[in-house]
């Protein structure tokens, strides 16, 4: 699991110096990288291109499939209403997070606190969710960015 999440946390830190912000995410199945990605709002100009929704895309695609069933997501935050939403659609099996969506908040970020949890319970989504994996070093990424001139938008 921690091999997986090194590997979305390693993703922020290229999307940190491509300017974006602080955050990458990883699809894995059945022990294999299908795709990693990082946060790509402010250099795309896209409001939507959050790591975690680059990662589906990047997924679907090289899987020629929108069905990701069985398959897990592992983001260095958990996902805001947006991801949570695109990864339910996308039918990922489970989510896997360091930071908390409160802990983004915290750093200025405009997030809106509703937890993955919450989310889960209101659309009765079948999602497994598991927090706090290596969430010391997903809190790191907020210090490098704003280290490296990140502003949150």
């Amino acid at each position: 699991m921690e091999k997986f999440m090194q590997l979305a946390i390693d993703k922020a830190r290229e999307g940190i110096k491509k300017g974006g912000g602080p955050f990458g995410a990883c699809v894995v199945k059945g022990g294999k990288v299908i795709a990693c990605a990082h946060n790509s709002v402010i250099p795309n100009c896209d409001s939507t291109a959050h790591a975690e929704v680059n990662a589906i895309r990047l997924a679907e695609k090289k899987l020629k499939t929108i069905n990701l069933s069985g398959c897990t997501i592992y983001s260095t935050t958990e996902p805001c209403p947006m991801c949570f939403s695109a990864i339910h659609w996308a039918r990922i099996s489970r989510i896997v997070y360091g930071t908390s969506t409160a802990d983004a908040k915290k750093t200025g970020f405009n997030e809106l606190v509703i937890t993955d949890e919450t989310l889960k319970k209101l659309g009765k989504s079948k999602i497994r969710l598991e927090g706090g994996v290596m969430k010391r070093e997903c809190s790191l990424l907020f210090r490098e960015w704003k280290r490296a001139g990140g502003k949150a938008y």
